[in-house]
């Protein structure tokens, strides 16, 4: 039997091409939360947290640029574009600022996404310097300022060390300066021996808290030392709080230290015998040698050894020759004498060795002939003299605290020349009794009769020709009275003549800062001593900080170009 079934009508393709495309549409809605249904999600709204702006270099020239850069935070999908505005020169719309006058400038990132939130730097700019003019670089013009030490190894223009005097310096083989110690004001405003070390950049004008404690600490011999074992580096270790140590540079830019002063809980100092090493890559303090007690007596064997070991000392003056050894000269021992005996050390294998000079102390200077070299030559026992290496890697020492050729103590003013080669000493200039008042001749023009005052704790720098250059301390001047000194003097080792080339010819000279980062004839550092110094790669000569005049501590910084 057949069945029969109603008749199907054919839907028109147009008509089911219509309603797939209905059904598709209502599947994908109620698959993305579409519809009439929950779990719909509204885009959040971008939010502006933070603008924070960098400049570098954040110190320039008139004739220079400094490319800034902006990094803005926020939530949600923001723009993180912004507008460039400076209140002095001009800026592109990438960042670029193009000077027109010095002074200190102030760059201003907005942010596009929401125009009341911005960040600033500050750049300093400076004239092109004149040959012969000082610039006040950073720090405080006044006393006492307190460091800023920001975060631990994150350089910030805001960063500064604080005021403080006998610190060490160094400078790296990347041209960056190096500072240590001293006595000076933490970061809480207390005042006493320092052990953090900071790093300098001279092209951005930056500093970075690199090590040690911000802090002095409940005690007034400042923060221990943590030496850790010898001979191994480790991330804990860091030398205690001193002053008046010395440091050299080796081969491979990284930094030593030995020696220096700190108080005992009866509050006087006791000197240090300890070498260290910082690795400048690796940011670790290695102790090598010395005793980590203080006061501790000197080994001399007779011959070069990894036994031998100069006595604890601080105020000595330092060295380091073409060859890469290390050389040490006088200071005060463990015995409260100051000593004449000069050291070498060969990094290389450990070994120090005594070149000249006595183990006792006070002895009086063998002065010889002036301007002829002996074996028999030798400085007297002397504290807080200067040194330099002239570019033949002749070592010099100038003046200092000590004892003359007539056994008598005082200030010095003799100018010393020492072949490392012939193991001799040449008594080059000035005065072999102690106490001698400067003859300052004629500003800015060299002379055979030309001669810096006697004095201790002055600072001194080589330029890029091989002139030895003087500044400050603690002498008697033009005429005769004891104080705090301003001038500047240049030493010809090819003439063999001094020049007084800036400063005052009298004691307790205050400074003149002019404007921040700007050069002028009129600018000069107040009389001070117990400064630190540095000659950069182009050959200026940075100075930092020390004792004013009146006996407060500074922390300004100076550039001069010679």
């Amino acid at each position: 039997m057949s069945v029969s079934h109603p008749a199907v009508k054919a839907v028109p393709a147009a008509l089911l091409s219509l309603s797939a495309l209905l059904a598709l549409s209502i599947f994908l809605l109620t698959g993305c939360g579409g519809g009439g249904g929950g779990g719909s999600t509204t885009p959040a709204t971008p939010t502006i947290t933070s603008v924070t702006v960098a400049c570098s270099p954040a110190s320039i020239l008139t004739t220079q640029t400094s490319t800034c850069t902006a990094t803005v935070q926020g939530t949600g999908s923001y723009s993180s574009a912004v507008t460039w505005a400076a209140s002095n020169g001009t800026i592109t719309s990438s960042g670029v600022f193009t000077p027109t006058v010095a002074g200190t400038v102030i760059v201003t990132a907005t942010s596009t996404e929401d125009s009341t939130k911005s960040g600033t730097a500050s750049i300093v700019v400076g004239n092109q310097t004149t040959n012969g003019e000082w610039t006040w670089m950073g720090g405080s013009d006044t006393a006492s300022a307190s460091g800023i030490y920001g975060s631990l190894g994150v350089a910030a223009a805001s960063n500064v060390p604080g005021a403080r005097f006998s610190a060490v310096s160094w400078k790296d083989s990347s041209g960056n300066l190096w500072l240590f110690g001293g006595i000076g004001v933490d970061s809480t405003g207390a005042q006493g021996p320092l052990n953090d070390l900071w790093k300098f950049n001279p092209t951005n004008n930056q500093w970075t808290w690199m090590s040690g404690s911000s802090i002095i600490g409940a005690s007034e011999s400042g923060q221990s030392g943590v030496y850790g074992t010898q001979g191994v580096a480790a991330a804990s270790n860091v030398p205690g709080a001193r002053f008046n140590a010395v440091g050299w540079t080796d081969s491979s830019g990284n930094l030593w230290l030995f020696g220096g002063c700190d108080d005992d809980s009866t509050g006087h100092g006791v000197p240090f015998n300890d070498l260290w090493e910082f690795n400048s890559t690796t940011k670790e303090w290695t102790w090598v040698g010395g005793s980590s007690t203080p006061s501790a007596v000197g080994v001399w064997v007779g011959t070069p050894s990894t036994s031998n070991i100069p006595s604890s000392r601080y105020s000595a003056v330092s060295w380091a020759d073409d060859n890469g050894n290390f050389w040490l000269f006088g200071g005060v021992d463990n015995y409260s004498a100051p000593v004449n005996d000069l050291w070498e050390y060969t990094p290389t294998t450990k070994e120090w060795t005594r070149v000249s000079g006595s183990s006792a102390g006070n002895t009086p200077g063998s002065y010889g002939t002036l301007g002829v070299a002996s074996t028999s030559n030798v400085p007297g026992s002397r504290w807080n003299a200067v040194s330099w290496i002239d570019t033949s890697g002749n070592l010099w020492l100038f003046g200092g605290w000590g004892v003359d050729s007539a056994d008598n103590f005082g200030d010095l003013n003799d100018l010393w020349e020492f072949s490392p080669s012939a193991t001799t000493w040449t008594w080059v200039k000035g005065s072999s009794t102690a106490g001698a008042s400067g003859e300052f001749g004629t500003l800015g023009v060299a002379a055979a009769a030309n001669v810096p005052c006697a004095r201790n704790s002055s600072v001194s720098w080589t330029d890029t020709n091989g002139n030895l250059w003087l500044f400050g301390g603690q002498g008697n001047g033009a005429v005769g009275t004891t104080g705090d000194l301003s001038d500047l003097w240049e030493f010809s080792t090819t003439t063999k003549e001094w020049t007084w080339a800036s400063g005052s010819d009298t004691i307790g000279a205050s400074g003149v800062y002019g404007t921040l980062g700007v050069a002028s004839a009129s600018n000069i550092p107040g009389g001070r001593y117990g400064s630190v110094s540095w000659t950069d790669d182009n050959g200026n000569l940075w100075l930092f900080g020390g004792a004013s005049n009146s006996g407060a501590y500074v922390n300004d910084l100076w550039r001069y170009q010679p």
